[in-house]
């Protein structure tokens, strides 16, 4: 098998939206694993689910694990370049022939799983390459990412040393539910016995839905907003975010190379989860320091320094949608933003662009092909700037799109990708291959 063959096999399973509704699912996760030798289960894991930060929260525990000596795997969700960055070991994506040779070696416990349940899904089949990978590869501890919600999410099949919930807003409705304790009982589905869960939820009604699933599952509850305090403080100029940040167990000072405040909450949360590890996995405070120092993270707030400014971020739900409005308010008072948006058909494109509405912004609207992922009508995105009062543009064409936001925008404004995981993708890739090679990342997030 190559690496193309394994892409179309891929895409071949894609249809995420009607496999996630069956109740069956963990089941049938569960017995791919099972042919497959339960993988998952040979090394020490991290579970780190909640509607936003998650990704962020997951690259800054394992970038601290790496920082004290351990060879971390790293799965998270969506891929940006190529779907071998969800199994990565120590910042590196499984190469693609070895990928597709791993795919290859799936396929009689994918046969024999769809001769029984039904054919793994694109993300089960990518999840449990992760776990072969990271078994085959001999880690010392891995860090998951929940793809959504969590109780019968794929990566529930975990025995983790710890867990966490980020956050919980609104995204992902039509699989777990349209009121905030709807989906806070999804997510707190992943508490297990005797396992800390670390939580990051701040609005009342699901932080109680989430205590009550921990002491129900007898899950130790630990809240950051309760236990953690930060304190940001001036960075002497350095391009990122700051802070003191202290647990009962010790002081941080924290130095994120990462623009938006919201990162520090993320970081908070990673340090209160990682403290919970045992010894011989536990982090000392240098190594939590270095690695917070160190870490990185495409698509999050990632700005590049070209007269206009030019920033991706895969916003693509409400919540972090005013995660992304904030950051911008914080990076660049005063400025005037270009928007350059697509959004999968599903996603709350109204409330998303009622956010950035409250910019001085203008927009660009564009589309997007992806087998399986069809994007919201440009007309509809124009009718809901309109309805907020702001100035927008149709293109089909993603990259004509961006073109067009660089030319409308004055060379102090600041041009914003986003609203999708695919057209950040597509034009963050163009951008590396076209435009890098006169200017670099301020900040990788």
């Amino acid at each position: 098998m190559t690496f193309a063959d394994a892409r179309q096999y891929l895409i071949g399973t894609i249809n995420e939206t009607v496999s996630r509704r069956q109740p069956g699912r963990l089941e049938r996760m569960r017995m791919l694993l099972r042919y497959l030798g339960d993988p998952q289960d040979r090394y020490p894991t991290l579970h780190v689910g909640g509607t936003s930060g998650k990704g962020s929260t997951c690259a800054m525990a394992a970038s601290v694990l790496r920082a004290q000596g351990l060879r971390v795997g790293l799965h998270t969700k969506p891929h940006l370049r190529s779907v071998t960055e969800r199994a990565r070991i120590d910042g590196v994506a499984i190469g693609e022939q070895e990928f597709a040779d791993l795919l290859e070696e799936m396929m009689p416990a994918i046969d024999a799983t769809a001769a029984v349940e039904s054919r793994p899904s694109y993300y089960e089949t990518l999840l449990a390459l992760a776990f072969l990978h990271f078994a085959r590869q001999a880690v010392d501890v891995a860090v998951i990412e929940v793809g959504v919600g969590g109780m019968l999410d794929g990566t529930n099949v975990l025995h983790p040393e710890v867990c966490a919930i980020t956050n919980v807003g609104f995204d992902h409705m039509e699989i777990l539910g349209d009121t905030l304790e709807k989906i806070a009982f999804d997510k707190a589905g992943i508490a297990k016995p005797g396992v800390p869960l670390v939580s990051d939820v701040d609005r009342p009604e699901a932080r109680a839905v989430i205590e009550r699933r921990c002491a129900e599952a007898g899950a130790p509850f630990l809240s950051v907003r309760d236990l953690v305090r930060v304190e940001p403080y001036a960075g002497g100029g350095r391009h990122g975010r700051q802070a003191l940040v202290a647990t009962p167990v010790a002081e941080y000072r924290v130095d994120l190379p990462l623009l938006g405040g919201f990162q520090l909450r993320n970081a908070a949360t990673a340090i209160l989860m990682l403290e919970q590890l045992r010894p011989g996995l536990r982090p000392t405070r240098e190594a939590v320091e270095q690695g917070l120092a160190e870490v990185s993270l495409a698509g999050r707030v990632e700005s590049y320094p070209s007269r206009p400014v030019v920033v991706f971020d895969v916003a693509h739900n409400p919540d972090k949608a005013r995660a992304l409005a904030d950051a911008l308010r914080e990076e660049w008072p005063g400025r005037r933003f270009t928007f350059v948006v697509g959004v999968a058909k599903g996603k709350d494109a109204q409330q998303m662009i009622a956010v950035w509405a409250q910019l001085p912004v203008s927009f660009v609207f564009t589309s997007f092909e992806v087998p399986g992922r069809p994007a919201t009508g440009l007309q509809r995105l124009q009718s809901y700037a309109q309805a907020g009062g702001r100035v927008s543009r149709a293109i089909n064409d993603p990259v004509e799109a961006l073109a067009v936001a660089r030319r409308m925008a004055e060379a102090d404004d600041i041009v914003v990708v986003t609203g999708s995981t695919f057209v950040v993708a597509e034009l963050r890739e163009w951008w590396l291959a076209n435009v890098s090679t006169v200017s670099s990342p301020q900040s990788q997030v």
